[in-house]
């Protein structure tokens, strides 16, 4: 007797091979993406030996900046950014806000950080950013997180609006992206 095969069986497998790679992609510690690589940031702003990186996102949002008096002068000061936190391909994973700066994941875990370095990224960005998280509140994606690198940056600095006495308290809000790299001890 002679047995004929379905053509939608090879198809079937195939989707199901794509379902599981998908899986792994968009699982929220990063699986089955290519290791981050440091090699080519400025040594100030690499992780410590014995980190691994847990978690790759894409903050997109704004910066805002208020016009005050700091430091005997009248300057655009950083406010606290608002952005959403996407994973690799594109879909929201958690959110960034302050002040004070917080990420925060889906799951509800969050976390801040101490600021250990920044280095410059380039005309009109933000600096390169390593801080030292400080321990998760709740438990989930950020639970474990020792280090944060921001890179990748575009945008983000102070606007070019006038700032002096006349627009002191006012408010500008600027567009930004960079990369939040999560890091957790190996």
């Amino acid at each position: 007797m002679k047995t004929t095969r379905s053509p939608l069986v090879p198809t079937l497998a195939a989707l199901a091979g794509v379902a599981v790679l998908a899986g792994c992609a968009s699982s929220p510690m990063g699986g089955g993406m290519a290791p981050f690589s440091q090699a080519s940031l400025p040594a100030s702003i690499q992780v410590p030996a014995g980190n691994r990186v847990a978690w790759e996102t894409v903050g997109v949002g704004d910066i805002t900046y208020e016009c005050k008096d700091n430091a005997g002068k009248t300057e655009w000061v950083f406010a606290g950014p608002n952005a959403v936190l996407n994973d690799r391909s594109g879909r929201a994973v958690g959110k960034y806000y302050g002040p004070p700066a917080t990420w925060e994941a889906n799951d509800g875990s969050k976390l801040t950080a101490t600021q250990l370095a920044v280095a410059p990224a380039g005309e009109g960005n933000l600096p390169y950013q390593l801080v030292k998280a400080n321990p998760a509140m709740g438990s989930g994606a950020l639970t474990g997180v020792t280090y944060i690198q921001r890179v990748a940056l575009k945008g983000g600095v102070a606007p070019a609006l006038p700032c002096n006495a006349g627009t002191r308290g006012q408010k500008a809000t600027v567009k930004y992206q960079a990369d939040y790299i999560f890091w957790k001890a190996a």
